[in-house]
């Protein structure tokens, strides 16, 4: 151990002897303590002696049958003024839950803050078949705070409401029936009166329509001009909760989980999706929304809130089924000399495209389309969705959509995948003579004069070694396209084909009885045949292209590329995996028919000839030389 080290150590020993002595407590902090312990004790003593002693005389008095008064000093304290003010008769109630549900949506909504305790999505179920709940619970908290006017903070959440006059005429369970839209409105009354007819209220009003997942949500705020306080200008509102787990991969599920939003300039941005993450928005916010992988709630004012506080909690797997805990703050601008009322909306439902597209948000900017790069977020928009789309009306298997789309694209592209292929036959008939040009400078500071020998070549042959790059990177778009699609596209949620039951979610022909660091625990058949396929075709192009002028490792590197995506693509959706599987069985077979229809020995006598004949040379290289020449002669001068 250095010098250095040992003095380290003696300041880090002497600092921390030096904490301990000065945060120990005092003897008459030590003094203070124990009186205010054996206070304590002694007021506990003392209760229960009060409990043990107001027990015997009850006892004693049920067996002469006089009637007692329970003890009204023993009895717990309502909820006390001091620390609700004018609310203090709607701080204590009972738990009560009323439903309100139309053809798409069941809400239940709870009396203890008037919020809405749970989502179900009727048409959708878990991946175990139980009812698709997006929350429930105590977890999800919606609250309204603000001050009063005798300086009493207040939350709406620890508060307990009634139906309006109105609604409660409607009952507990309240469905739209064949209606266009039904209403139910929830109740708090600041004063004396907790139930009735009060001319100041807090007022929530849920509107929900025929069909929809969109629903209507007004906060009114009645008469309250002298009991929030008068120098408020903003009301908060808090909502926090915890999203369950829906799909059969909690890990992807949870990689896609994230807060996302718009501002009021229609710029939508997320919260990362793969750790914990909050931000302070400080401009004006449109909309909030809890999405994970297939389905959202949404929190939308129909003006703007002022602002916006958000943040994620991730939760680990585990049998209470909770995802990931969602929490948002925002502020909505108040006067306190007129009533209020604020116009927002709840979106509760899938993250489908023509859904959330229809409410002309920019909701459907949710899915990950690959809207950070617009060619193929165009493509997916135009392309792949609408043809998508247009193939359900016909009520197809999604794996036949599939097939269908991966034809219509092969057809699309084939052009593209013709100069390709005629591209790499001219390369390959090329080949003995590139070699020679190898054989004529073999050694490492001749590879300049090689390289240029070799593109002296393809010059005169007339051959663009740079023509097979161009077509591949016009359709890498579309593969990164189709990479975002299918694993974004909840129609293809819990819908079967061939031995994969979930074409969302990874197909599984066999469960392994331990875990595979970057493979899983699963054997996936759509992908193990895709990791297949991909080496044959980079044998098969590798063959084709016949070079031998490749990096030292990229022949390797090619092969293990399509072994490294195995893992990752083992624990994805079985639905890409079933695209590049097709992928690479079409371009087989257009190869296969490419070369059926190209004579390469006829190829090879055009090049001779391409060869024979001058060069011509572009008009920019013309005035290259000319200009070349001009400044030759002049310096000559």
């Amino acid at each position: 151990m250095s010098k250095n080290n040992i003095i380290g150590l003696v300041i880090i020993f002497a600092l921390v002897i030096g904490y301990s002595i000065w945060m120990s407590p005092s003897k008459e902090d030590i003094r203070k303590a124990k009186l205010q312990a054996d206070s304590i004790a002694r007021v506990e003593r003392l209760d229960s002696i009060a409990r043990t002693t107001q027990k015997l005389v009850e006892d004693t008095l049920k067996k002469v049958a006089i009637p007692v008064k329970p003890n009204d000093s023993l009895k717990k304290e309502p909820a006390s003024s001091e620390v609700y003010g004018s609310f203090a008769n709607v701080a204590n109630g009972s738990e009560k839950f009323y439903t309100i549900e139309n053809e798409l949506l069941r809400l239940k909504i709870s009396a203890k803050g008037g919020r809405i305790w749970s989502a179900e999505l009727k048409n959708y179920k878990t991946y175990d078949t139980l009812p698709l709940v997006l929350f429930a619970g105590d977890s999800n908290r919606f609250d309204l705070e603000f001050n009063t006017e005798d300086l009493k903070s207040i939350n709406t959440g620890n508060l307990y409401f009634v139906p309006s006059p109105s609604s409660a005429l409607l009952g507990d369970s309240v469905s739209i029936a064949g209606k266009d839209s039904v209403q139910f409105a929830m109740r708090i009354y600041p004063g004396s009166d907790s139930t009735g007819a009060g001319s100041k209220y807090i007022e929530y009003v849920y509107t929900l329509k025929k069909n929809e997942y969109m629903i209507g949500y007004q906060v009114r705020l009645v008469g309250l001009g002298n009991t929030i306080a008068r120098n408020t200008r903003d009301i908060a509102i808090a909502w926090s909760t915890d999203m369950l787990r829906q799909e059969k991969s909690f890990k992807t599920e949870l990689s896609q989980a994230t807060i996302y939003y718009m501002d009021n300039t229609g710029e939508v941005d997320n919260l990362k999706e793969t750790k914990d993450s909050k931000e302070r928005i400080t401009s004006a916010v449109k909309w909030v929304s809890y999405k994970t992988q297939f389905f959202s709630a949404s929190f939308i004012a129909n003006d703007a809130f002022s602002s916006a506080d958000i943040e994620t909690l991730s939760f680990k797997e585990n049998s209470e089924r909770k995802l990931k805990n969602m929490k948002s703050n925002y502020l909505l601008s108040y006067d306190p000399s007129k009533n209020q009322q604020y116009d927002l909306k709840f979106y509760f439902g899938p993250n489908k495209f023509r859904t959330l597209k229809k409410y002309d948000l920019n909701l459907e900017r949710q899915i990950p389309l690959g809207w950070s790069f617009r060619p193929i977020a165009w493509f997916n928009k135009y392309v792949v969705v609408l043809i998508f789309n247009w193939l359900e009306k016909y009520g197809l298997n999604y794996g036949l959509i599939i097939l269908i789309m991966t034809i219509m694209l092969k057809i699309v592209l084939f052009p593209i995948a013709y100069k390709t292929y005629m591209s790499s036959a001219k390369m390959r008939v090329l080949k003995p003579e590139v070699d020679e040009i190898s054989a004529k400078y073999p050694k490492q500071e001749d590879a300049m004069k090689k390289q240029q020998a070799t593109m002296a070549l393809y010059k005169k042959a007339g051959v663009n070694p740079m023509s097979g790059c161009v077509p591949m990177l016009l359709q890498f778009p579309i593969l990164i396209a189709m990479f975002r699609f299918f694993p974004a596209s909840i129609e293809l949620r819990q819908q079967s084909f061939l031995w994969a039951h979930d074409l969302s979610s990874y197909d599984s022909i066999y469960n392994l009885p331990f875990n595979i660091p970057f493979y899983g625990d699963h054997i996936s058949l759509f992908t193990l045949l895709m990791t297949i396929s991909t080496i044959i075709y980079t044998k098969i192009n590798n063959d084709m292209m016949g070079s031998t002028n490749q990096m030292p490792g990229m022949k390797t590197m090619m092969y293990l590329m399509p072994v490294m995506f195995l893992g990752f693509f083992n624990n994805y959706s079985a639905g890409l995996s079933y695209y590049y599987l097709l992928a690479n069985l079409f371009t087989f077979a257009q190869m296969w028919l490419i070369r059926r229809f190209v004579d390469e020995a006829k190829l090879h006598a055009r090049i001779q000839e391409n060869k024979a004949k001058p060069v011509k040379k572009s008009s920019f290289q013309q005035r290259l030389e000319d200009m070349a020449k001009q400044q030759g002669y002049r310096g000559k001068k």
